[in-house]
């Protein structure tokens, strides 16, 4: 599920291409308003209930893990370059290594943190253009680093009870009016605009595989597998983007790119039998 959901987000960055033209806060108002639906036709129209208590981390959630990662990664590309920012926040698999099982209580695996720096190793091989980024790039980055780990870890407590799909429901609905605010303020009238037939190929992706299936897929992991585990498959994301990259022909597949690839699936694979072995990791002292 995990691999699934990050090789499904890889493939966005093969549609973004026809939407270069088009209006970013807008047509991310456009693809969540669009993914919030179909959210509601999968649960048959029926939300879960939220307790005072889902309420703060699930904001934040869609907050921080939708709309201010997208603006990060956006004003991080305009400034630096998008390998830079995609070298930076790959290190997601180290930081939900470490701090996954510090979520509940217990110490960090050994394993699985060494796996994770594997993958990220792996996964800036298959990014990495050899250009130093800006400073400012930098700092966006390590933003944006920190709310794609948010994006999973505000998850882990909601899981529970609103489940995978609960969480996806909500999280479309609420994250539309704050892209609409975004669209309305910073784009203006242009904010909207009938997309064109590849624009709406794109988006229709966009809404279905990136959003629905990958969502659902992801946090369905999370709750199986816990947050470091399925961390290690961020690294799947890169190597999906470098590899339809390499099939549109718009990325080079060198050997370098390979190497990345191989070390990811390594990483991957050492991680998830480091986690077999020790599936009780010992609680922290108070």
């Amino acid at each position: 599920m995990a691999f699934t959901a990050q090789a499904l987000v890889g493939s966005s960055f093969a549609a973004a291409v026809a939407l270069d033209d088009y209006p970013i806060a807008g047509g991310q108002a456009g693809r969540y308003a669009l993914a919030a639906l179909v959210m509601l036709v999968i649960g048959r129209f029926r939300l879960p209930p939220l307790t005072r208590a889902d309420l703060v981390p699930l904001i934040c959630l869609t907050v921080t893990g939708l709309a201010v990662f997208n603006w990060l990664m956006v004003k991080g590309v305009e400034i630096s370059d998008p390998a830079s920012m995609g070298v930076i926040v790959g290190c997601v698999p180290v930081v939900l290594a470490i701090l996954g099982p510090l979520q509940r209580g217990q110490r960090p695996r050994a394993g699985v943190v060494a796996a994770g720096l594997v993958v990220a190793t792996g996964a800036a091989l298959v990014q990495w253009t050899g250009e130093a980024p800006a400073a400012l790039g930098v700092v966006l980055a390590l933003l944006a680093l920190a709310c794609e780990a948010a994006f999973t870890l505000l998850a882990v407590p909601l899981l529970p009870r609103l489940g995978a799909l609960g969480i996806t429901q909500w999280a479309t609905l609420l994250v539309v009016p704050v892209l609409l605010a975004w669209a309305l303020l910073v784009e203006g009238p242009s904010a909207q605009r009938l997309p064109e037939t590849n624009e709406l190929l794109a988006l229709l992706w966009l809404t279905a595989g990136v959003t629905a299936i990958a969502f659902l897929c992801w946090y369905g992991a999370v709750h199986r597998i816990g947050a470091d585990r399925a961390g290690l498959f961020s690294g799947v994301l890169p190597v999906s983007a470098a590899a339809l990259g390499g099939i549109a022909g718009s990325v080079e597949l060198n050997p370098v790119r390979v190497l990345g690839a191989v070390l990811v699936a390594a990483g991957v694979t050492a991680g998830m039998l480091a986690g077999r072995r020790r599936t009780a990791a010992p609680t922290l002292s108070p």
